[in-house]
Parts: C-alpha cells; sequence; structure tokens
C-alpha cells in the first residue's frame, strides 16, 4: 500500500540537523554544541501567564488569527522595527514560526513557480515549497560574503520565479544584509511582480547593528511576506507561537490555509506570549547581552585554534570552515569518535554548506569551554 502515499512526502528527508543530532545520542561522554535551542528558563512571569490561563478556563478555542491582545501587542512590538500592520486584519498568529512559513508558501505559491533560497540555508524551506508543487532554487551566497544580496538575486531569477526567501540573522550563519544592502533590495524589487518572505525569527538577537526589517522600506508592504515568534528571544520553543505579518489582501487567504490546518495557536500559549511581549523586554536584553559576551568567547577561542568561519552578527551560531578531504558529514562523524565534540555538517544546510561546520553557542560557557578544548584536540591531532 506504500505506492498509495503522495510521492513528494515520500521523497522528504528528516532535517540533516536532527539526524545528526540523534546520532550523537547514541555515543557516551560527547559535548553536543549542536541545537538552536536557547538554555535560558522561560520568564517567569510567562509561565505564571500560561498558569493563570489554565486556572482562569482560558482553555477553549480562540480566533482563528488569535485573541485580539495578542495581536493588537505583536503591532505594537513591531512598530520598534518601523513596521505598521493593523492587529485585526494584518496578522496571524501561528503554531510557531514554521506554520507561519508553511501558510505562507501554500498561499504564494502555484505549482511550476520557483522560489529563491540562500544556500547554505535552514533545511525547513525547502520540503514545504516541493510540498505546494513549487521548486526550490538555491542561490550560492559564499561569494557574496554569506549574505543573498540584490546581485544574487537578480542572477537567479527566470519568469518563474515567484518567491525569494531571506531568513535573517541566517540560521546556520548568524549573517545579516547590511541596510545598505536591503536598500538595494528594496529598490530592485520595487518594479518586480514576485514576493519576498523575510524569516526574522532572530530579530531580537542582534549585536553589532539594530535588526532592519526588509518591509520597512517604503513601497515594499505589498511584497514582503514578515515571519517572526517568541521562541528564540523569550526562549519559548515549546509553546509554538508564530505570527505572520502581511497586507489584508493577503492575510484574508493565509487565515482561510490556517484554519483548515490547525484552527487556531494553542490558547494557553497565546496567554503566554502576550505576557512576553508586554512586561519582559529586560528578559530579551539580559539574553542578548549573555549571548554576546558567548559569541565573543566563542569567536576569539576559533581564532586561537586556528580556524576560519564566517563572522555572525547576530543568532547564536558560527558557521566554521573545515578543510578535509572528507565529506563535511564523515568529518562530523570524525569530531564525535576521536574528540568528543558534535557540531553539525555544514552539508545539513545545502550543498552550500559543504565543508563548514555549524557551532551553536546556545550553551553556558564551561559546556563552550569543554566543547571548543575538544575542538582543538581534533584540529591538532585529527584534521
Amino acid at each position: 500500500m506504500e505506492h498509495l502515499l503522495n510521492e513528494q512526502v515520500k521523497q522528504l528527508q528528516i532535517s540533516g540537523i536532527r539526524q545528526f543530532f540523534n546520532m550523537v545520542r547514541d555515543y557516551e561522554d560527547v559535548v553536543s554544541l549542536t541545537i538552536g535551542q536557547p538554555d535560558f528558563q522561560t520568564p517567569e512571569r510567562v509561565k505564571s501567564a500560561a498558569i493563570t490561563s489554565i486556572e482562569e478556563n482560558k482553555t477553549a478555542y480562540t480566533m482563528n488569527a488569535g485573541i485580539p491582545e495578542l495581536r493588537q501587542a505583536i503591532a505594537e512590538d513591531v512598530e520598534k522595527y518601523g513596521l505598521h500592520y493593523d492587529a485585526d486584519s494584518e496578522i496571524i498568529v501561528t503554531v510557531g514560526a514554521s506554520e507561519a512559513i508553511d501558510i505562507s508558501l501554500r498561499t504564494i505559491l502555484s505549482p511550476g513557480d520557483e522560489v529563491l533560497l540562500p544556500s547554505p540555508v535552514y533545511p525547513g524551506y525547502e520540503p514545504l515549497i516541493k510540498m505546494a508543487g513549487a521548486s526550490p532554487v538555491h542561490v550560492d551566497i559564499a561569494p557574496y560574503d554569506f549574505v543573498l544580496t540584490k546581485d544574487a538575486i537578480e542572477s537567479h531569477i527566470t519568469d518563474r520565479t515567484k518567491a525569494v526567501i531571506m531568513p535573517y540573522p541566517s540560521n546556520p550563519t548568524g549573517v545579516s544584509p547590511s541596510f545598505g544592502q536591503l536598500e538595494e533590495i528594496a529598490r530592485f524589487m520595487q518594479n518586480k511582480e514576485m514576493f519576498v518572505i523575510a524569516d526574522e525569527i532572530y530579530s531580537e538577537l542582534v549585536y553589532e547593528n539594530p535588526h532592519t526589517s526588509l518591509a520597512s522600506f517604503p513601497g515594499l508592504k505589498d511584497k514582503v511576506v514578515v515571519i517572526n515568534g517568541v521562541s528564540k528571544s523569550f526562549s519559548m520553543t515549546g509553546f509554538r507561537i508564530g505570527y505572520v505579518l502581511a497586507p489584508d489582501w493577503m492575510r484574508q487567504h493565509m487565515l482561510k490555509v490556517h484554519q483548515y490546518n490547525v484552527s487556531c495557536a494553542s490558547s494557553v500559549s497565546q496567554h503566554a506570549a502576550l505576557e512576553a511581549l508586554k512586561n519582559n523586554q529586560t528578559e530579551i536584553e539580559r539574553m542578548r547581552a549573555t549571548y554576546e559576551k558567548r559569541r565573543a568567547f566563542v569567536l576569539e577561542k576559533l581564532k586561537d585554534i586556528g580556524l576560519s568561519f564566517v563572522e555572525p552578527d547576530g543568532a547564536f551560531y558560527v558557521f566554521i570552515q573545515f578543510p578535509s578531504a572528507k565529506s563535511t558529514f564523515e568529518t562530523a562523524v570524525g569530531l564525535v569518535e576521536k574528540s568528543g565534540i558534535a557540531l553539525v555538517p555544514g552539508s545539513a544546510f545545502s550543498e552550500g554548506g559543504e565543508g563548514y561546520m555549524r557551532l551553536s553557542y546556545a550553551y553556558d560557557l564551561p559546556t563552550l569551554e569543554k566543547g571548543l578544548e575538544r575542538l582543538r584536540h581534533y584540529v591538532e591531532y585529527h584534521l
């Protein structure tokens, strides 16, 4: 009976990140710096809000688009990025940023369309594009200092290009386009009949320069779909609350896809997210400052070890170059077996990641120090 299943689904592979993470669990005494999971506890006031919502029986279905108070809080919060979205008609609260990406792609794409993706890139986009009947087109961004620039986009556009996905700060590199590069893209997009899906889930975790949303540029609101959420910034990954910002004429169709997919996001999680956005900005800054210190520590250690890397300006990842005759996956296995340190092989982020490893510094300093000493051991004795 398996032959009756959807061929697109049968051809999908489990994320290379998860594959490698699951494999590492079978080894003893391994320092794993693999997963992009904040190591902070969810803020106490956020947890209390979730508990209170249960005690007050706020456990029924909500409006499909999310509770009005949360949508209003989102609208007010994104104003700091120069974004102006109506809480009633231009925001949908989703089951994590992942569902926000899914409903955006399924609303925009038709069979035969093409979507441009930076390479290397987070592996969660390509399967959704394929399940919508469209084709992913990987754009090698290494020649552009790992930034998806206007020139990189322009060189890959065809008459079938429907959308471009721009995730920044990037997973796996931690890199963001500069304001000037975003401005170039904004000017270029003015006369193009195509969309940009801007995945800005790491927007709060930036270090040198403030985050700039592509949708904030004049004339782009109708062409840019903004994805964000509370998972990374508030350490609320398990609450599964994301959101999508889109003009009303597009959002009303996204809402249909969302409604028939999940009805609504968890009522309890929505009340927790409301508390997070209203009263916990100091918690965001505390976490961001801690990640910044960890980043400085990791980069200094990597320089001391003698490894090259892509300089990150956001998120909590470093993309490290690993010159080796072996494939990146084989090298990653060797790191685990010979030195007890696990990093994600860059090939998990498409072919553009071959020759690199992703290190996550969403871990405390003692763990990072121990892991980096093991990395030093591997470089000195096995590389």
